[in-house]
């Protein structure tokens, strides 16, 4: 029983390492470009709806606490 367990634990390791690939079908980080500030969609997506959610967090915060 005690030689199994080095073996399972290697078999284990070697094969997570063969499953662990990036797919074709998703962007890859080396292919990802940096986010453009000048294009309205990029702001409204990154900059805008976060603020909003945080804005709208702190409103929900303040009218919980005052029940």
């Amino acid at each position: 029983m005690s030689i199994l367990k080095p073996f399972f634990l290697l078999l284990l390791l070697c094969s997570s390492r063969m499953i662990a690939q990036i797919p074709k079908e998703v962007p890859h980080p080396d292919t990802n470009s940096p986010v453009d500030l000048t294009n309205p969609a990029d702001v409204i997506i990154y900059i805008v709806i976060p603020l909003l959610f945080v804005g709208l967090y702190f409103i929900w915060r303040r009218g919980k606490n005052r029940k």
